[in-house]
């Protein structure tokens, strides 16, 4: 780090190079996504620049959305914000975010990224935006020493979990932690659609809302399995937040947990070692796939040239090694490059970044539905309000489950 400053200084000294303010809208304001928002200002101040943090608190970003659209309708975006998914092209078709091709060429990002997730970050086969992280959702976490007290093995498909829960379930142990909300109904929907229907049909429902698939037999087999679930959680899950159901795995108070790799960061601060203490294993059947949740900054338009200057050095920070290890590491998800060394990372991370590279090239790399990666947000929303009433409504049936599926995909 202080050689890099050590060279900008030298640089600016030069005066090679402008130094400008980069203002940049984020909600990473707790804990280990502190620390990484920490690295990148670290980063860009190395450079010379001037770091201004418009930080929103509240995990899911609405609150962020709702500040930034005032910001840019009048006229003062900042440089950079976090949006992801199809959100971006929304964004990018009301014209104001800016072209950074001549970043993503200099630093070959085409060649670096996944062409499923370069494609997320182009409009118009421009890029718009740059990917901080790879999440990976389709996990299952599982605590070794319930699973040996009910003599019980990990599942890899759907048949053997549910001889796992029922083997829990005799031992007095809750076989599957899970909270009752509706994003967390439908993170666990989302995997036993993948799991049961394969990566095929998961792209045609779930990713291109395709009405026949949605209607068809693979489907209905979907929707019993993520019912039958059900059957194995405790009463008082409804309600529930995902990091207090990963804490009973934690406490062997539960077997397994359905959830992205975020949990894995609760593990690591309880002390528990991976392989050892916990075991990070693909949901059942998707060993194949992985639903991806890419973090990414939207970079705005900006008129002031040194501002512009400062903005193409943050895109190019983010996309840097040093930057995809540090903020990772504190994170709990993978690097977004392809060609990083992962001699830092723990081995849940490793399987994810092996398995990530595999099905980037298998087209087994599928965007998370759950965690607005694979349609507009009015679908998405309208799909996950369905999926959680069926799951919280024993009268709703399966045909009816599928009905009212068909008709939220085609919300605008």
């Amino acid at each position: 780090m202080r050689r890099v400053a050590l060279a900008a200084a030298a640089v600016t000294a030069a005066g090679w190079v402008q130094a400008g303010e980069v203002e940049v809208l984020h909600w990473w304001t707790s804990g280990g996504e502190a620390k990484a928002a920490a690295a990148l200002k670290q980063q860009l101040q190395a450079q010379g620049h001037t770091w201004k943090d418009f930080a929103v608190a509240g995990g899911g970003g609405d609150n962020a959305m709702t500040v930034l659209k005032s910001r840019v309708v009048s006229g003062n975006p900042p440089a950079a914000a976090q949006i992801k998914g199809p959100s971006l092209q929304e964004w990018a078709a009301e014209g104001v975010l800016a072209n950074i091709d001549d970043v993503a060429k200099a630093n070959q990002w085409d060649s670096l990224l996944p062409k499923v997730v370069a494609d997320v970050m182009k409009y118009k086969g421009s890029y718009i935006a740059v990917p901080v992280n790879v999440h990976r959702v389709n996990w299952l976490w599982i605590n070794p020493e319930a699973f040996k007290k009910a003599g019980a093995k990990v599942p890899t498909n759907w048949d053997e979990f549910f001889a796992a829960a029922e083997a829990l379930k005799k031992a007095g142990i809750i076989p599957v932690a899970h909270g009752g909300q509706n994003w967390q109904d439908f993170t666990t929907f989302e995997s036993v659609a993948l799991g049961v229907g394969g990566g095929d049909f998961y792209k045609k429902a779930l990713v291109q809302l395709d009405d026949a698939t949605i209607k068809g037999p693979t489907m209905t087999k979907v929707l019993e399995t993520f019912r039958r679930i059900k059957g194995y959680t405790d009463k008082n899950a409804p309600g529930r937040d995902w990091n207090l159901a990963t804490a009973m795995v934690i406490k062997g108070e539960a077997g397994m947990q359905l959830m992205g790799d975020w949990a894995k960061g609760e593990f690591l601060a309880a002390g528990k070692v991976p392989g050892k203490d916990f075991v990070c294993t693909h949901a059942p059947g998707t060993a194949q796939a992985f639903t991806f949740n890419v973090d990414s900054f939207a970079m705005f338009k900006l008129r002031d040239e040194s501002k512009i200057k400062a903005q193409k050095d943050l895109a190019a920070a983010i996309m840097s090694p040093q930057f995809q290890e540090v903020f990772n590491l504190n994170k709990g998800s993978i690097p977004v490059r392809l060609n990083m060394d992962l001699s830092k990372f723990d081995d849940c991370a490793k399987l994810s970044a092996k398995d990530f590279v595999q099905t980037a090239k298998s087209g087994g790399l599928v965007p998370s539905i759950a965690h607005g990666m694979a349609v507009p947000s009015a679908a998405q929303g309208a799909m996950q309000d369905v999926v959680s009433q069926f799951w919280n409504d024993d009268r709703m049936t399966v045909q009816q489950a599928q009905e009212r599926l068909a008709r939220a995909a085609k919300t605008r």
